[in-house]
């Protein structure tokens, strides 16, 4: 298949471009192109700013594509500037689980109604990331509905080449015994592994789906016992004090995420307890 991947070069779009380019299919990836990749000559480029229209229209008008992969898109602007610009057979959308206006346990798809909520045409700095990841969506669910797009929605992404460091975050400061502050302690949160997101975003390409569909790694687990396991393998003792630095995943509510849909398609997510203490050893030998 011939794909257009825009983004692609960091964190698990790294992954999902590797297994495309492992499937056998014809990949271009576009980029402002600012950050390097190791792609080489096996993918195809094309420069563009995302956010600029004119520029999407002069960089892909005339262009067509069986599937666009849009890991970038952020904002009803951005969906419309590549839906005006591109034609294509499918778009997948990378939303996020942040469109969930309540998070809860067993999050499911229907949870979030792109349809009845107003659609505001905005940047991405117009609203919290929140609300500009929804009104992306309501731009497809309301102004798009005739064309064929997945919105894939993601929790935390976490792994080894998790740029952000959130989950890092946790391990160093209770090996460090730097103070934090956690509002969320107790609260069974979701995550996906960053390979298995790559992954699942390549698996759907070819794949009869439509509409939302969640992604997440199996289970869930609290920051308590994450920072229980750290303080067990070396001894320290994590310092929990509302005068401390405020932790990365604080105004987290409890939530797990419901993947009934990806694996009635064919795909088994993985048991996050499986792997997140392997993540957690690796941190720790990192911070050694």
């Amino acid at each position: 298949m011939k794909i257009l991947v825009i983004g692609g070069t960091r964190f698990f779009g790294i992954h999902m471009v590797n297994e495309l380019l492992a499937q056998g299919h014809d990949i271009t990836i576009a980029t402002r192109g600012k950050a390097a990749d190791t792609y080489g000559n096996r993918v195809q480029r094309i420069i563009l700013d995302r956010t600029n229209e004119t520029s999407m229209k002069h960089a892909l008008s005339g262009k067509r594509y069986d599937v666009v992969i849009d890991k970038i898109a952020y904002c009803s602007n951005d969906i419309k500037y590549v839906m005006e610009a591109v034609d294509c057979d499918k778009y997948i959308h990378m939303s996020s689980t942040s469109v969930y206006e309540s998070k809860h346990m067993n999050t499911v798809e229907a949870d979030f109604d792109g349809v009845s909520k107003k659609l505001v045409w905005c940047d991405r700095t117009a609203f919290p990331y929140e609300e500009i990841k929804r009104q992306a969506e309501c731009a497809l669910w309301q102004e798009y509905s005739d064309r064929n797009w997945i919105a894939v929605r993601y929790p935390f992404a976490i792994g080894k080449d998790d740029y952000t460091k959130r989950l890092l975050y946790y391990v160093e400061h209770t090996m460090k015994s730097i103070p934090m502050n956690i509002d969320n302690l107790d609260y069974q949160m979701a995550y996906i592994r960053s390979d298995e997101a790559g992954r699942f975003m390549a698996f759907l390409v070819d794949k009869d789906i439509k509409g939302a569909i969640n992604g997440s790694s199996k289970g869930t687990i609290s920051i308590r016992e994450i920072i229980a396991y750290v303080e067990k393998k070396t001894g320290t003792k994590a310092i929990i004090d509302r005068t401390g630095e405020n932790a990365p995943y604080n105004g987290e509510p409890e939530y797990s995420i419901n993947t009934e849909k990806a694996e009635t398609s064919g795909f088994q997510f993985s048991v996050l307890r499986d792997w997140i203490y392997e993540l957690l050893d690796y941190y720790i030998e990192l911070v050694n």
